[in-house]
C-alpha cells in the first residue's frame, strides 16, 4: 500500500505530493515499483490546521478518479475517518475506506458497506482524530488491540461490508508510546491469529525514531526491520513511503518462508 498525501504539511515529506502534478507522478513511480494498493489522503494524520470536508474532498477525489480510469488493476484506497467524505470518494471510485481513527464517525462502515467498498479497523485507544497521545496505558495493549479491532470489523461485517474485504490495523503510534508499538511488532502473529488479515502502517513512524534516536529522513532501515519481523508474523497490507524497499524486503521474507520462489537461482545449479 502505497502513500500519496495530497496535504501540505505531510510528517515525512511535508507537502512534496501536495500539488496534482507531483502527486501524479509519485502514483506513476509508485505503480511502477510494485505497489498494489495506492493509498490517498487530505489530511494530515495528526496536529494541524482544521481541513473542512469540502477541502478533503477537493484535494483527493480527482486523484481518486484519474488513478481509478489509468491504473483499473490498482485497488484504490482513501485515507479518511469521515463519513461525508468517504461517501464522496467511494463515488469517485475509491475501494477501500482506511479509517484511521478507529470509527470516531461511526458511519464510515455504513458508507463502505452501502458502496461495497472494504474498510481499515484500527485502534487509537480513544483517542479523538488528530490528538497526539499523552501518559496513555494498557493492562495489555496486544489484547486491547486485538479486542476492539475485532469489534469494529464484526460490527462492519454486519452492516454489509464485505467480510473478504474487512483489515484490521494496530495503529502503531495512535493512542500509543513507542513501548506498545514494539510490543505490537513483537507480538504481532496474535493479531493475525484473530482470522482477519492485519495491516501495519510503520513507515518512518515515530515509534522507529525514538527506538534508534533518528529523524524522519532516516528512519529506512529501522522500517524495513519492523517490516520484515511483520511480515514473517504473517501481516498482510503493508502502507509505505518507499515501495521498492517495501517490496524487495516482503519478497525475500516470503521466499525465506518458503511462499515464494527466488527470481533468479543459479548458484551450485549450473
Amino acid at each position: 500500500m502505497a502513500i500519496v498525501n495530497r496535504t501540505p504539511d505531510s510528517f515525512y515529506d511535508q507537502g512534496a505530493t501536495f500539488a496534482f502534478d507531483r502527486a501524479w507522478q509519485r502514483v506513476e513511480q509508485v505503480v511502477a515499483e510494485g505497489a498494489d494498493i495506492i493509498d490517498v489522503g487530505g489530511v494530515k494524520a495528526g496536529a494541524g490546521e482544521h481541513v473542512s470536508e469540502e477541502e478533503e474532498i477537493d484535494r483527493v477525489a480527482g486523484l481518486v478518479s484519474a488513478i481509478r480510469e489509468t491504473y483499473p488493476q490498482v485497488v484504490v484506497s482513501v485515507d479518511t475517518y469521515r463519513a461525508r467524505t468517504a461517501d464522496a470518494l467511494c463515488e469517485a471510485g475509491a475501494d477501500l475506506v482506511n479509517d484511521t481513527w478507529a470509527g470516531a464517525d461511526p458511519d464510515v462502515a455504513a458508507v463502505a458497506a452501502r458502496h461495497g467498498a472494504g474498510l481499515v479497523c484500527s485502534h487509537t485507544g480513544g483517542m479523538r482524530p488528530r490528538t497526539l497521545p499523552h501518559r496513555v496505558r494498557y493492562d495489555d495493549v496486544v489484547a486491547d488491540v486485538a479486542a476492539h479491532t475485532v469489534a469494529l470489523a464484526e460490527r462492519a461485517a454486519e452492516l454489509g461490508v464485505p467480510r473478504e474485504s474487512i483489515v484490521i490495523d494496530p495503529t502503531h503510534d495512535f493512542g500509543k508510546n513507542t513501548f506498545h508499538s514494539l510490543e505490537l511488532t513483537r507480538r504481532l502473529d496474535e493479531l493475525v491469529a484473530t482470522g482477519w488479515p492485519v495491516l501495519v502502517s510503520l513507515s518512518r513512524k515515530d515509534f522507529v525514531g525514538e527506538t534508534l534516536d533518528l529523524p524522519v529522513d532516516q528512519r529506512l532501515p529501522g522500517t524495513l526491520a519492523a517490516t520484515a519481523v511483520s511480515a514473517w508474523h504473517g501481516a498482510r497490507v503493508f502502507r509505505a513511503h518507499d515501495v521498492a524497499a517495501t517490496r524487495q524486503v516482503l519478497d525475500m521474507v516470503a521466499s525465506i518462508r518458503g511462499d515464494r520462489p527466488p527470481s533468479a537461482p543459479l548458484r551450485g545449479l549450473t
